[in-house]
């Protein structure tokens, strides 16, 4: 809460060219951390994961922006994150030829004990900032938060890509919340993208329950051989 409050009362300057902007981020670096948008897909690529999209690559300020957010309580940089991936969202559904009517965005739930340690659910945020903005630019989307932790999991640090696929393999389920849109054209959020297990094993739990995974869509993607 003290962060959140600092992040509107402090003089401020743009994370990502360090310029005095009333902003966590200037229109300017907004505009470069989109610059790049296209298909990333990891290597090698899990069974089962559908086309990933991301903003940019995992470095530099954006990788900044999303630690800061993510791990430092720095919320006030949501809105710049929405934005980025709202706007990742859009463009890869304009390039797939848009689904038949609407989308649900399905975020990556976090684990319990990592939401309570950071205070915040910063995917969560960030898919329902996604969405808002997402139909503010003419898309029908909706937020539908249909996941959550079947069990726990080791932690993902260090593990190969084999690895992080069986630690992560049926960790997920649906819930009721998926009901109201049977047959739903689905996009995933998440934060980045580094094995693609975890987009792999949502993608799994969502085909379930009978609902299209069109695309997953993150504000970056780690290159990472494995």
């Amino acid at each position: 809460m003290l962060t959140a409050l600092l992040d509107v009362l402090a003089p401020q300057v743009c994370l990502g060219c360090g310029l005095a902007h009333m902003g966590r981020v200037c229109d300017r670096c907004l505009a470069g951390w989109v610059g790049s948008v296209g298909s990333r897909m990891p290597v090698p690529v899990p069974a089962g994961l559908p086309l990933c999209w991301s903003a940019g690559d995992y470095s530099g300020s954006l990788r900044e922006a999303v630690l800061a957010y993510k791990e430092r309580g720095q919320t006030g940089l949501a809105a710049p994150l929405g934005e980025v991936l709202a706007y990742t969202a859009v463009t890869a559904l304009d390039a797939l030829g848009g689904p038949r009517g609407g989308v649900v965005v399905v975020p990556v739930p976090s684990a319990r004990r990592a939401v309570r340690g950071r205070g915040h659910d910063p995917v969560g945020r960030l898919g329902a900032l996604a969405a808002s903005m997402m139909r503010a630019a003419g898309v029908r989307a909706a937020l539908v938060p249909a996941l959550a932790q079947a069990r726990r999991v080791a932690d993902q640090a260090g593990l190969s890509a084999t690895e992080r696929a069986a630690n992560l393999r049926s960790s997920l389920r649906v819930t009721g919340r998926l009901r109201g849109a049977p047959g739903a054209s689905a996009v995933l959020v998440d934060d980045i993208v580094t094995t693609g297990a975890t987009l792999a094993e949502a993608a799994r739990a969502l085909r379930s329950a009978g609902a299209e995974v069109v695309a997953a869509v993150t504000i970056a993607a780690t290159r990472r051989r494995s």
